[in-house]
């Protein structure tokens, strides 16, 4: 059994999904000239071949807008079809490198990992800060997750340490708060299991899950066009689903698992049990509708109202 992604994904859990199509949002027509008001400018997208980077580099291409990819293994990047640097968080030299030139940064990375002590995301998201802005980058755009805080567990509380890094930075910032993403019900990510079942200790409780494709275009405004300095963007779909609505849509039996079968696929999986403790919590969170609330963020941002479910599968 797997958990949909809200920045508590274990690792393996993160593979982006890269047979969809993206058509070109619309949003950049009317940041583009804000973009070339003179001077250089040079946008850094991190996570440049995961599940929102991808959609967010072809939007700026699309744009032609100034921006180049980092990534890990160059032949990743020639995919891209983009200029494109090769780098690693756990490598600051690379990113001194990687960022040299740049204006604006896409701040992304994976999720949560069953390691002991501090999650290693704070400390390499922390490290590109510190570079950022020891090479004079003037404003970041963080992909966070939904509702970080300090009492939060796994990702979303590591989300909160590095956002409470970036406010303390000096740098201008914006930062992105989205629900789970519609992709992760293609990629296994969303609880559905090789055998063609959606399950997970879901319950009746509704999330308003949004396509990465919206986040991207929320992504792509706030880099070429900032808007005020140390605000948060809460996104979500226009809808908040029951899974059991979710699998009908994808045409799948839905299975609702009591936490202790979840307890049992978590811990098959290999994960210690701190970890499925943690999990479970947020879980737990997830079915009594802690995301459950629909925004209007998206649409304000970018001018178009989010996609739906419907949507996001025709768009497939």
């Amino acid at each position: 059994m797997n958990v949909s992604e809200r920045g508590y994904e274990h690792a393996r859990w993160c593979v982006p999904e890269l047979g969809k199509r993206m058509d070109p949002p619309v949003v950049l027509v009317r940041t583009l000239d804000a973009f070339s008001d003179g001077g250089d400018r040079m946008i850094l997208v991190t996570g440049a071949t995961g599940t929102i980077g991808r959609y967010l580099v072809r939007a700026l291409a699309e744009a032609d807008v100034p921006f180049r990819a980092l990534v890990r293994d160059a032949r990743k990047g020639k995919e891209l079809d983009c200029e494109f640097v090769v780098g690693d968080f756990d490598d600051p030299v690379s990113m001194e490198s990687a960022l040299k030139g740049v204006d604006r940064l896409l701040l992304n990375s994976g999720g949560a990992l069953p390691v002991d002590g501090q999650q290693p995301m704070i400390r390499q998201q922390t490290g590109v800060i510190d570079a950022a802005r020891a090479v004079g980058v003037s404003w970041v755009v963080k992909i966070s997750a939904w509702q970080p805080g300090r009492d939060a567990k796994l990702s979303v509380r590591a989300h909160w340490e590095i956002e409470q890094y970036l406010k303390a930075s000096g740098l201008r910032w914006a930062s992105l708060q989205p629900t789970g993403y519609m992709q992760n019900f293609l990629t296994g990510e969303g609880g559905f299991t090789h055998s063609g079942v959606l399950e997970g200790p879901y319950g009746a409780g509704r999330v308003s899950y949004i396509d990465a494709y919206d986040v991207a275009a929320c992504a792509a405004v706030l880099l070429t066009d900032p808007l005020r300095d140390g605000e948060t963007y809460a996104l979500t779909g226009p809808e908040a689903l029951t899974h059991e609505e979710i699998a009908a849509k994808l045409t799948i039996p839905f299975r609702d698992l009591t936490p202790q079968e979840a307890a049992e696929g978590l811990q098959a999986q290999g994960l210690p049990g701190w970890f499925v403790d943690d999990l479970l919590l947020l879980y737990a969170e997830m079915a009594a509708g802690a995301m459950s609330e629909v925004t209007t963020v998206v649409r304000e941002l970018t001018g178009h109202a989010p996609r739906t479910f419907d949507e996001f599968l025709a768009n497939g």
